[in-house]
């Protein structure tokens, strides 16, 4: 990160790490603010940032060389795979040292330079976030103001922007300018910093609030049956009637609705007496083979599915169907959308809904598949400051319970039952690998020996695992 105080550095920094996240890209967020109240217990004022201070000018520096420590072990050992550097960087110097890090360790680097020049919204920002910090913990909120306000302005006499025209040509770079108004983006060089971008050219900070809910109870929950394409029950269509009367309640301006394709979401938008957008993103996940059975009967048909779905359900894979994984792959156009939009209402299905309250609820993959999403609630979603507020709104309309909680088996860890046959395979048994196969003779031969496990005769008997393509069904 780049930019004076008060910039929304550490905003973007916790937004962007939660994405990438929720995308399966392991990222955390090295904010050296955190570090220099660590060495420095207690802050005097904003004499502390002064350039002429050494003393403090010397600590600042260790403190930054001790994040960039832990961003090699987090990169290195622990594997992490984008480390983001939470911190003003406002100096040509220190991007230097950045870069050099960068170079003897063999990390690529990225600049995000938040510039921001409307004094209004940047005391904003001091107001609703900095005053609030613990280095102003005893202090008045005017006296804290001021001193931030100063401080500001210690950063304000050195400040180096980024230029991509001339000095930085050959960094990778984007300056998001004005909250979002205006991007400067250069010398992009990977899928993971095109993807950072398209998502910061998405995102912005207007109020606003998003409802998540699922669709009314449908006649496949009283049956217990998962998937498929049922109507609503009576009380589905009671709970459509009340979701209509609460949206009315909240009186919002140019509220949008989205459902997903699936009946028992329209018929639920229908009561609503206002336009609707269909989403396919938005539809349940596929069960493949299990569409329209009941736990029990998967259970007992395909016991073996079962157990491989208990055991990790984020990964795991309907033959023919798709994970948790999957669907958040599928969501994130979905995701993308609703940070441009303002008031929307997301009326969804059980696993949809979990994946997209684990993005705005910063949740991880493990959690994920087990959130508690009830029918008949309403999830009031709002964006504060570095992250989001939640109201669980019950409209007082009786549901069947469809929520399974974790098994005590499962809460033990990944099993060596898991499929080896899938895209993500999560660890190998075996102890060496594999030797290469050089000829087509051979790649016949493993094939053949390969596919009793993989026969479409098989699929039945395959639950809840990570489904193979046609082609992967082959090697």
């Amino acid at each position: 990160m780049v930019g004076l105080p008060a910039r929304g550095k550490t905003y973007i920094s916790k937004k962007l790490t939660r994405y990438l996240n929720w995308i399966g890209v392991p990222t955390k967020v090295f904010n050296v603010g955190e570090y220099r109240r660590e060495a420095v217990k207690h802050y005097s004022s904003y004499d502390f940032f002064r350039p002429d201070n050494e003393e403090a000018m010397r600590v600042r520096k260790q403190c930054a060389l001790a994040a960039l420590r832990d961003v090699k072990l987090y990169l290195s050992e622990e594997g992490g795979q984008i480390a983001v550097f939470d911190a003003t960087n406002t100096t040509r110097e220190r991007r230097g040292m950045i870069i050099n890090f960068a170079k003897e360790n063999g990390f690529k680097v990225f600049f995000i330079e938040s510039v921001c020049n409307d004094p209004s919204v940047v005391a904003t920002n001091v107001m609703e976030v900095k005053l609030s910090s613990p280095d102003y913990r005893d202090c008045n909120s005017t006296d804290a103001m001021e001193d931030f306000m100063k401080r500001i302005n210690c950063y304000q006499a050195s400040y180096q922007p980024l230029d991509p025209d001339n000095y930085d040509k050959d960094l990778s770079l984007i300056k998001v300018i004005d909250v979002g108004r205006r991007f400067l983006v250069n010398r992009v060089q990977d899928h993971i910093q095109s993807r950072i971008v398209y998502y910061l050219m998405n995102i912005h900070v207007q109020p606003r609030t998003i409802y998540l809910c699922r669709h009314g109870e449908s006649d496949f929950n009283l049956k217990g049956k998962i998937g498929g394409d049922s109507g609503l029950s009576n009380r589905g269509k009671k709970f459509a009637n009340s979701l209509n009367k609460f949206v009315e309640e909240q009186n919002l301006k140019d509220l949008k609705v989205w459902t997903s394709q699936l009946k028992r979401t329209i018929q639920t938008a229908e009561a609503l007496k206002l336009p609707y957008e269909q989403w396919k993103a938005l539809n349940e996940i596929d069960a493949g083979v299990c569409e329209e059975m009941t736990y029990e009967e998967i259970k007992e048909q395909h016991p073996e599915e079962f157990a491989l779905r208990d055991q990790d359900k984020y990964y795991y894979r309907y033959p023919s169907g798709e994970s948790y994984q999957d669907l958040v792959q599928r969501l994130e156009p979905v995701i993308m959308e609703l940070e441009r939009q303002e008031n929307v209402l997301v009326i969804c299905h059980q696993a949809v809904m979990r994946c997209l309250l684990a993005y705005f609820l910063d949740k991880s993959a493990a959690e994920m598949p087990y959130l508690k999403c009830p029918l008949h609630t309403v999830l009031k979603l709002t964006p504060v400051a570095y992250g989001c507020r939640v109201e669980s709104i019950c409209l007082n309309v009786e549901a069947v319970n469809t929520h399974r909680d974790q098994t005590e088996e499962a809460k033990k860890g990944p099993n060596p039952l898991m499929r080896r046959n899938s895209v993500t395979p999560l660890a190998s048994p075996e102890p060496t690998k594999k030797p290469r196969i050089n000829s087509f003779d051979e790649h016949v031969a493993s094939s053949a020996a390969a596919l009793p496990v993989c026969m479409p005769q098989e699929v039945p008997s395959q639950l809840p695992g990570q489904n193979m393509s046609s082609s992967q069904k082959q090697s």
